[in-house]
């Protein structure tokens, strides 16, 4: 069936007479029914609420309001059709504490929704609640934040709220909620710090939270939360509103806000930044979710036979490139920066979501602040739209200040991900040294044999694992049958270490410090919380990996040639220098970025049994990093034992 004629339907698609004949799908819609004004939702004082909707297709359309979340009949009150298909509604009096729909009539059928700009909503999402947002700010409360002066300064730290604390072990009481983020003070096995006090012992700049907006109940009911639950969340329901199973109580709207508030001020106060995951490119069901259910047809991608585009893998895609959508999707990424204080943001599946958007997504927040960090995952995917309007990494070039996942990179270094018995770099893959090389120079350009799609460092994050696929040490363990555990975890702390000193943004895993493992799971994402949960224990017996981690990130940020600004310098600065098969050396020359090291010399060595290299004759090289791993520095010569990484200096 055709979208033209599947269009005509008016029980699902309205009927054209609505907006003047104009179907949804026509070119010309956006045209004639775009709406600029800065009041849709919700507009709420103690004198008057106002409610602003946009439903071009609906013939008739209602607010309903409710006493509470589960109240079966609430009070209908109808909405007055203003100018290119706005509907609005007065209503005096104060209404703070009710719950509120919209019920549109498209066609002959009646839909009711939640407001798709509602920013706060009853339990499991499906009300709109109606409050004073002041009095959601915890008593700490302040706009200040710990600074970033550039993009590759930052040290991010991906993490599922629930994962941090629900071990029995954490020693952390608010278990699988934001305010166990903000504890302080907590302690685990053999009195190892955990929680918030370990995160900022690392160094990290920023944490990364998977999805904290209001995610679907078929995921996590709010309702049911003494009973087993686990969901990584990336099935949008509420894009403007705070997760209830976070909260310490659901059932009122106000909590789940404040108690959010507060956990970023704590992170804040800890000297540590807070990047939201948000997922824009796809909703939790394209059929019953609000956006469909108030326009039915506008907000989703369609092939041409009718059928939703589903990219994502997820059943839908989001029409980012219709002008409303588009609104959406700035608006809403404004709103959390302003409101929540949010410090960056990580777009899943960014190549699904149109250039224009992602650019203007940039061009208003460095309205607000330019250090708040956009990077997202660029991959190319298949979508009804063309590629060249996507922003995926082929597209790098006209999306500045906007990173993108290296998937190269991680793949050259611990092997491809889908294909789970091979190993990359770290594990004896041979002729993988170019593609390292690219990771090293952030992506960009370098020379005629090495670059990818960054034209700035900044636009190149660097990974070894994330919440997806398998955690870098079960991925090593699939890929190196009847390896040592000792060799393994020299394999593993190779890899964290070429990621914290290559150019470019560094990204880690929670628990990648202390060699996380979900017992082989690929895709955790609804697995039990056993799975997934960061296990305290296995930090407890890996405090020298943990250690280890905190030394990489104490290097970086020792040293600005880590953190080169621009390509032209890691052109100019970055020298490859000659290294046997199954090693990468190269040098940062000249007080590379402004560091106090004349040079610096870096191996990373995947040869078990040592490798023996000459040095550049730059100066007098002495260790600055990795001297266990040292057997000589003299003569223009250098010897390594063992995997691992080795940084020499030549100081002024």
């Amino acid at each position: 069936m055709s979208v033209q004629k599947e269009m005509k339907e008016p029980i699902y698609y309205g009927d054209p007479a609505a907006t003047d004949g104009i179907s949804v799908f026509d070119q010309d819609f956006d045209d004639l029914f775009s709406y600029d004004g800065d009041d849709l939702g919700l507009s709420y004082t103690p004198a008057q609420s106002a409610f602003c909707l946009w439903a071009p297709t609906a013939f008739e359309a209602e607010v309903v309001l409710y006493e509470s979340w589960q109240e079966a009949e609430g009070e209908h009150l109808p909405m007055t059709r203003d100018v290119r298909g706005v509907w609005r509604l007065m209503v005096a009096g104060d209404l703070d504490g009710k719950f509120y729909t919209y019920r549109v009539r498209v066609g002959e059928q009646w839909n009711e929704a939640a407001d798709p700009y509602a920013r706060a909503v009853g339990v499991n999402g499906d009300r709109g609640a109606i409050l004073d947002l002041r009095k959601t700010d915890p008593e700490r409360w302040t706009d200040e934040k710990p600074l970033l002066v550039d993009p590759v300064d930052a040290v991010i730290y991906e993490l599922h709220l629930r994962d941090l604390s629900v071990h029995p072990a954490s020693g952390i009481t608010h278990k699988g909620q934001y305010l166990g983020l903000a504890e302080e003070g907590t302690r685990g096995p053999g009195g190892i710090l955990t929680g918030l006090d370990h995160i900022a012992g690392l160094g990290v700049t920023h944490v990364q939270l998977l999805p904290i907006y209001d995610y679907a109940t078929e995921s996590v009911d709010e309702t049911r939360l003494s009973q087993p639950h686990y969901n990584w969340g990336y099935d949008p329901k509420n894009y403007n509103a705070p997760e209830g199973s976070y909260a310490t109580d659901p059932y009122v709207p106000s909590v789940r806000i404040r108690e959010l508030k507060t956990m970023i001020q704590a992170l804040h106060d800890r000297g540590l930044r807070v990047i939201m995951d948000v997922v824009y490119n796809h909703v939790y069901d394209g059929f019953r979710v609000n956006f469909t259910k108030l326009v039915p047809g506008y907000y989703l991608r369609y092939k041409p036979d009718g059928s939703l585009s589903n990219g994502s893998g997820c059943g839908n895609d989001v029409a980012s490139e219709r002008l409303m959508m588009s609104r959406f999707i700035v608006e809403s990424v404004l709103y959390w920066a302003r409101e929540y204080h949010i410090d960056g943001f990580r777009f899943d599946l960014m190549g699904l979501i149109d250039i224009e958007t992602m650019q203007e997504v940039r061009r208003r927040l460095d309205e607000i602040d330019p250090s708040i960090l956009t990077i997202g995952e660029g991959w190319i995917m298949d979508t009804e739209l063309s590629p060249s309007r996507l922003a995926s990494q082929s597209n790098a070039d006209v999306l500045p200040g906007i990173g993108h996942f290296n998937d190269g990179f991680r793949d050259a270094v611990k092997g491809n991900i889908f294909r789970y018995e091979e190993p990359g770099f770290i594990g004896g893959k041979g002729g993988l040294e170019q593609a390292v090389k690219t990771g090293i120079t952030g992506g960009v350009v370098y020379g005629q044999a090495t670059g990818q799609f960054a034209d700035e460092p900044q636009q190149c994050v660097n990974f070894m694992e994330c919440h997806d696929n398998h955690t870098l040490w079960d991925k090593i363990v699939l890929s190196s049958e009847g390896v040592s555990d000792s060799r393994r975890e020299a394999m593993h702390r190779l890899a964290s270490a070429m990621v914290l000193t290559s150019q470019g943004i560094p990204f880690v895993h929670a628990g990648q410090e202390f060699m996380r493992t979900k017992d082989g799971v690929e895709n955790s994402y609804k697995s039990p919380v056993e799975i997934n949960r960061m296990d305290w224990e296995r930090c407890a017996a890996h405090t020298s990996d943990v250690a280890y981690m905190k030394r990489l990130i104490a290097l970086r940020k020792a040293h600005p040639a880590f953190r080169l600004r621009t390509a032209e310098e890691i052109r100019t600065r970055l020298i490859f220098e000659r290294s046997p098969a199954g090693t990468v050396a190269y040098t940062l020359r000249d007080h590379a970025g402004g560091d106090s090291a004349k040079h610096l010399y870096v191996l990373y060595n995947a040869n078990p049994d040592g490798a023996s290299l000459s040095l550049p004759a730059l100066g007098e090289w002495s260790i600055l990093f990795g001297d266990e791993l040292v057997t000589g520095v003299a003569g223009g010569k250098l010897a390594v034992r063992g995997l691992g990484m080795v940084v020499l200096a030549v100081q002024p």
